[in-house]
């Protein structure tokens, strides 16, 4: 039995989705009252700022990467967004437009989305992007391997991933509205967390219904169990359908709730995201705001 096999097999992690659409439940239910300004600041500090278009340019990624540092000089009083996510050819525009500390890199690569090709082709692309400055980067698991369950070459092939991409922090994005029970994204993350993620994220937000609350509580007691075994915190993004601030506390209360106030913060918590920025500042500033 392989090492993969024997962590799936040792995890008592809920994989009954009734079970885990109630503990879900219970946790939305609170989530109202952790709203606060602090809290609302920590969301926004917590947003990769996507641009994932077929029309993306020089251009367009040049004006994007420019607003988050206008964002600096026009709201100081707020931390800015963690990252600026963009597809892997745009990592030496955002790097060469952008000027404010503490906003990351990130690319989305490795055959962004379908994860469909050469795994040579998949290494190249990573190696390329953070050569060229990305310092995060957000791949797709390979679905049909899982399918198949090529749990060894899946994971191979991650592992592979991650060491391209060398100093950046690696997401492994899950793809959860094509796994949809509790069971597959169960799986789906231990293989990650076993093959060295950093981050695991729930969704492309392009190919399959996005995030949900009940995919983000499955993989956020995956993270747990695995820190309990290994020592090895690792974070969590949701990402695809997540616009409004409402919906952005609900995803904080699952962290909250499950992993601890420890997750909370940008290095270990992520929302990836366009339209939901303007939707937290404009809850930050109580009124409404379109400034991304």
């Amino acid at each position: 039995m392989d090492r993969y096999q024997q962590a799936l097999n040792a995890s008592k992690v809920i994989e009954d989705d009734a079970v885990v659409a109630s503990e879900v439940k219970k946790i939305v239910e609170k989530a109202p009252g952790y709203a606060s300004p602090e809290v609302y600041q920590l969301l926004f500090s917590s947003i990769d700022l996507t641009t994932l278009s077929s029309e993306d340019s020089v251009k367009s990624v040049t004006e994007f990467t420019q607003r988050v540092n206008d964002f600096d000089n026009e709201y100081p009083q707020y931390k800015n967004v963690a990252a600026i996510c963009v597809y892997s050819n745009f990592a030496d525009v955002v790097k060469n437009t952008l000027d404010v500390p503490g906003v990351d890199i990130a690319v989305v690569a490795g055959c962004f989305p379908s994860s469909q090709t050469f795994t040579a082709v998949k290494i190249a692309d990573i190696a390329l992007a953070t050569e060229a400055g990305a310092n995060e980067v957000d791949i797709v698991f390979n679905l049909g391997m899982f399918r198949d369950e090529n749990y060894e070459d899946l994971c191979d092939e991650i592992i592979e991933q991650k060491h391209a991409a060398r100093n950046a922090r690696l997401k492994v994005i899950l793809e959860t509205g094509a796994l949809k029970t509790a069971a597959n994204i169960k799986k789906a993350s231990i293989l990650s967390l076993y093959s060295e993620a950093d981050f695991l994220k729930t969704s492309t937000g392009k190919m399959y219904p996005g995030a949900s609350l009940e995919a983000a509580y499955v993989m956020c007691q995956c993270i747990k169990e695995y820190y309990e075994v290994t020592g090895r915190k690792v974070g969590f993004k949701a990402s695809g359908g997540v616009r409004t601030t409402e919906e952005a506390l609900c995803y904080y209360a699952v962290v909250k709730e499950v992993l601890g106030d420890e997750w909370l913060n940008q290095d270990y918590f992520r929302i990836g995201a366009s339209s939901l920025a303007n939707a937290v500042l404009s809850s930050m500033e109580n009124k409404e705001v379109k400034f991304f």
